[in-house]
């Protein structure tokens, strides 16, 4: 994508808190020519929001200060036709349900390639996305779940093995290791 390919105004918001990633991401994307603004929690995302609306945002479903739904509402109240695309590390098909029901165009999994992003951003609302290039396989997306459910049951790891009919041990094993590719 070139600059050619936007239209109007280039203005994007970003929003994670993981200030390696939203920095590598802007910098990616400011050279597909967006005009990129970063945000690492829901607090100063709807600021920004309140103030000077994006025609773009790209967002991280979960911050530390709340859900990345609360600032897809605040942007669609400040600005009805700005254009999100959900990022999450924690993909399920609730939140993706969640996400695009408050307004998001598009959900895709951490980590998501420049080019997807942008694609989803500027996809036509009648054109249907193209399956990802390198999807997440299935033992990263088992890891994934194991991940999401050990961090909703408070790191427990008693509680999230009966949650997942596991055995403690073979959890214990599990979240020793490092994620799968």
């Amino acid at each position: 994508m070139t600059t050619d390919a936007l239209e109007g105004d280039k203005s994007l918001l970003i929003v994670d808190d993981d200030v390696a990633f939203r920095t590598r991401l802007s910098r990616a994307l400011e050279s597909r020519g967006f005009e990129v603004t970063m945000a690492g929690s829901v607090a100063e995302a709807t600021d920004i929001a309140a103030k000077s609306p994006p025609a773009y945002a790209v967002l991280d479903l979960r911050l530390e200060d709340g859900s990345g739904l609360s600032v897809v509402e605040s942007l669609n109240t400040h600005r009805a036709d700005c254009r999100i695309v959900m990022l999450t590390g924690y993909g399920a098909i609730a939140t993706a349900v969640a996400a695009v029901k408050a307004g998001a165009l598009d959900y895709l999994a951490k980590p998501a390639d420049p080019e997807d992003i942008v694609k989803a951003l500027l996809a036509s609302p009648d054109e249907k996305p193209e399956p990802p290039d390198n999807p997440m396989s299935a033992d990263r997306i088992r890891w994934e779940h194991i991940q999401r459910v050990y961090e909703l049951c408070g790191h427990n790891v008693s509680e999230t093995a009966r949650r997942l009919n596991m055995h403690r041990r073979t959890l214990q094993r599990i979240l020793a290791k490092r994620a799968p590719r």
